[in-house]
């Protein structure tokens, strides 16, 4: 797996990808990731935070229930969705494999959607992408 890119140079977090074939850092702090179930065909998506400390995962939701993909007792129906606050420690880096049966996962941020092959510039495919909190000097 390629390094990840330099980051901004801003003094603080940034979100960066690592693919088999280079990376990309992005500046914010705060995301969707969204995917659809490569069975059920259902949307899923969580709310992460990019902090010093790692990423957070802050809430859950699904939109439907299927083998792999039940939600949690504590999980509450709200507008079609079953949603709950994962109670996890912040992780230094989180794997996002793709079976390229359910399409590709999606990173939304401030009202727009893209791909991972969109936002590092070159097809994923199957292939696993590293996401982590990249440290700008």
């Amino acid at each position: 797996m390629a390094a990840a890119p330099a980051c901004n140079g801003r003094g603080g977090v940034s979100l960066c990808f690592a693919t088999a074939f280079g990376g990309k850092a992005l500046v914010l702090s705060a995301f969707t990731l969204v995917w659809t179930h490569s069975i059920a065909k259902v949307d899923w998506q969580e709310d992460w935070r990019v902090t010093p400390a790692g990423l957070e995962l802050v809430q859950a939701r699904v939109k439907g229930t299927g083998p792999g993909m039940e939600p949690p007792p504590e999980a509450r129906l709200v507008d079609g969705w079953f949603q709950w606050q994962p109670a996890q420690a912040p992780m230094q880096e989180v794997m996002l494999g793709n079976s390229g049966a359910a399409g590709e996962w999606r990173l939304c941020h401030d009202g727009q959607c893209r791909t991972l092959s969109e936002i590092v510039g070159h097809p994923i495919g199957a292939n696993v992408t590293m996401m982590k909190v990249c440290n700008d000097p």
